[in-house]
């Protein structure tokens, strides 16, 4: 899309696809959104690589479909704007990113495909986490902590009593069932 942009859109003129409710409007950001820090370009391209290693990292250890689809949109946003920074005008790392939305009933900005990527990306990492989905595609209420030497051995008290009842219903007879041998008490015998 980027090279598409560059090789057939004039530079700052708007070119409406749906009047104004969408536009492609060539721009070349030497900042990040609405082109602030356009002084310290390199802190961004510094900021994207390291973002782009910890997606690499963690996408090793992934075994949710939902995080990985997640972080791959990531990625791609975070590359698709890293590879501007070093390798156009006006040099590495200081490149500009290419823009070209723009929805100026909405807001202001001009941004690209990578950028709807990130923050797509960002909002859905987010949501994973509110609602518990780690990478290995458990939920984190699955993994409830036992905090205390109290609460494990209630714990253990309550496996057991639960490991007896089942044993109970179980019994076709009336006589009184004798727990498991495989049954633990509180102290652990």
């Amino acid at each position: 899309m980027k090279y598409l942009t560059t090789e057939n859109l004039p530079l700052q003129q708007p070119v409406p696809v749906l009047g104004e409710f969408l536009q492609l409007y060539y721009v070349r950001n030497p900042g990040a959104a609405f082109s602030l820090g356009s002084d310290v370009t390199w802190i961004f391209t510094i900021a994207l690589a390291v973002v782009a290693g910890v997606i690499v990292w963690k996408a090793f250890g992934l075994r949710s479909r939902l995080w990985a689809v997640v972080l791959g949109a990531l990625l791609g946003g975070v590359l698709g704007n890293l590879t501007d920074r070093l390798f156009r005008d006006p040099g590495f790392p200081m490149g500009h990113v290419v823009d070209m939305i723009s929805m100026p009933w909405m807001m202001p900005a001009i941004f690209n495909v990578a950028d709807i990527f990130i923050v797509t990306g960002m909002i859905s990492v987010a949501l994973l986490v509110v609602f518990g989905l780690r990478f290995d595609g458990s939920r984190e209420r699955d993994h409830a902590v036992v905090e205390t030497e109290e609460e494990a051995e209630a714990a253990a008290i309550a496996d057991a009593a639960e490991h007896d009842r089942a044993t109970a219903v179980a019994a076709p007879s009336d006589e009184p069932v004798e727990p498991s041998s495989g049954s633990t008490t509180a102290d652990g015998r």
